[in-house]
């Protein structure tokens, strides 16, 4: 898995597209985060952050440590980080729709004011 693969099935997803986050590769929806390649040096390299809920998080981790795992960083941040050379394409289309609809809920939409 690479971040241009990560890209295309991201930009898929309505409304997302290309960005950057800290001078790294990331993808957002209405700028709000949806994954991005980590910055921080305590992450390996060739990882991903994707967005998730922190319970959601914990059982990922729980299940595939190989695949999913989290630095102290990143502890407090609504992410999974995400080997990527481990995770199947199946398993990312998952999870970037995950982090999709979660920030899509939290991105208030603008509404046009009636006349």
């Amino acid at each position: 898995m690479t971040f241009a693969t990560v890209r295309a099935i991201g930009l898929k997803l309505p409304g997302v597209v290309e960005s950057t986050m800290y001078g790294t590769p990331a993808l957002k929806l209405r700028g709000k985060l949806v994954a991005v390649i980590t910055s921080h040096k305590s992450a390996e390299p060739n990882t991903l952050a994707v967005r998730m809920g922190f319970d959601e998080r914990d059982a990922l981790i729980a299940d595939d440590p190989d695949t999913y795992y989290l630095k102290d960083h990143y502890k407090n941040y609504d992410v999974v980080l995400v080997r990527l050379k481990r995770v199947s394409k199946d398993a990312m289309q998952d999870l970037l729709a995950g982090a999709w609809r979660r920030a899509n809920a939290a991105t208030p939409r603008t509404r046009k004011r009636p006349r």
